[in-house]
């Protein structure tokens, strides 16, 4: 993500800050122009700092849970983001509401990102057939719902949300990886295979070529899967073991993947970060010089995120953490990633 500052005294924030820590001026992100947007607080009204402009704030403000700007002419009471909510927890629990708020934080980031990417996200309640929705659901003792995606309704357990829980998963899985923007970009991978490579018959025929068949009955590949697991040398060509159950959770997979290389390639950008190791070896020197939502070439973008990757997970090490980004990407992986990368661009 790119990096914030207030309008008034250029102090650095961050994308969920309600205000600025240096001025006190209040703050909030608008969408149209990727930027946070600063306002005088003995104001009655939110007048921007940058332009003039009035705003108000999405009512999901209200619970500390969305930053995010509307104009003041706008009739709509959430931001885009907040409109795409179709079921949140009963916040009358006291253990709910902590949880709702690191999802929405997930979300938000991850509907950040899509918007970058200028892809359209229309919200289910207007557009039935094609939109967009979530459901943040605590899970009872006998209920079956899983975290997960079907015709557009993308279904994220509360549960996820705690971190104990999820570590648990994380080991049960044999996962090297579990957060909640990792579940957000999995699950709305889902939801664009159905936008971008179902209905385009010329598409799928590529897609088949990379991922496979995804004709293959997705029970039957999935039971397969947890049954035996996968091939001893699956690396080749997944990114991950799960990628290997089935071409839709291959694609679910990479995609999600792409999202955290173009997310981190952009932070890297904006932070001004490069690498230039004290070695003979010079492959992994490297530096982000771009804006990655800007750059057509897929393999520009992953040659020089590469060394940046390995010197954070190299400083996670030294700090006794786990890799920030623990997987290998085999060529085959990168050949599906700009294959997305192609789609979108």
């Amino acid at each position: 993500m790119k990096i914030f500052e207030c309008g008034n005294c250029s102090h650095p924030l961050y994308f969920e800050n309600e205000s600025c820590e240096k001025c006190g001026h209040l703050s909030g992100y608008f969408g149209d122009n990727f930027m946070i947007l600063t306002f005088d607080p003995t104001t009655s009204h939110l007048i921007s700092d940058r332009d003039g402009n009035t705003f108000k704030y999405c009512e999901n403000k209200g619970f500390g849970v969305c930053n995010w700007l509307i104009p003041a002419s706008n009739e709509n009471h959430f931001c885009n983001a907040c409109e795409l909510n179709r079921t949140i927890p009963d916040l009358s629990d006291n253990e709910n509401f902590p949880k709702w708020q690191k999802l929405e934080v997930a979300k938000h980031r991850l509907v950040y990102q899509l918007e970058r990417l200028k892809l359209p996200i229309p919200s289910k309640e207007t557009n039935d057939s094609e939109g967009l929705c979530f459901d943040f659901i605590s899970k009872g003792r006998r209920d079956k719902i899983m975290t997960g995606h079907a015709n557009g309704v993308i279904t994220i357990l509360l549960s996820e949300a705690d971190s104990v829980h999820r570590e648990q998963m994380r080991k049960q899985l044999s996962e090297p990886y579990r957060t909640l923007i990792g579940h957000f970009r999995h699950e709305v991978g889902h939801y664009f295979w159905d936008r971008l490579v179902a209905t385009n018959q010329s598409v799928l025929n590529d897609f088949r070529n990379l991922f496979g068949d995804e004709r293959a009955d997705y029970g039957d590949s999935l039971k397969r899967y947890y049954q035996t697991g996968a091939s001893q040398n699956w690396q080749d060509n997944f990114i991950s073991q799960y990628a290997t159950s089935h071409p839709w959770e291959d694609w679910a997979e990479t995609w999600a993947h792409y999202l955290h290389i173009m997310d981190m390639s952009e932070t890297s950008y904006f932070f001004g970060m490069s690498v230039n190791p004290l070695l003979n070896d010079k492959s992994l020197c490297g530096s982000i010089a771009f804006d990655p939502y800007e750059i057509k070439d897929f393999g520009s973008i992953f040659n020089d995120w590469m060394p940046l990757s390995f010197a954070i997970n190299s400083l996670n090490r030294s700090m006794g953490i786990p890799d920030a980004y623990p997987f290998v990407v085999s060529p085959t992986v990168v050949k599906k990633m700009t294959f997305i990368h192609q789609l979108l661009f």
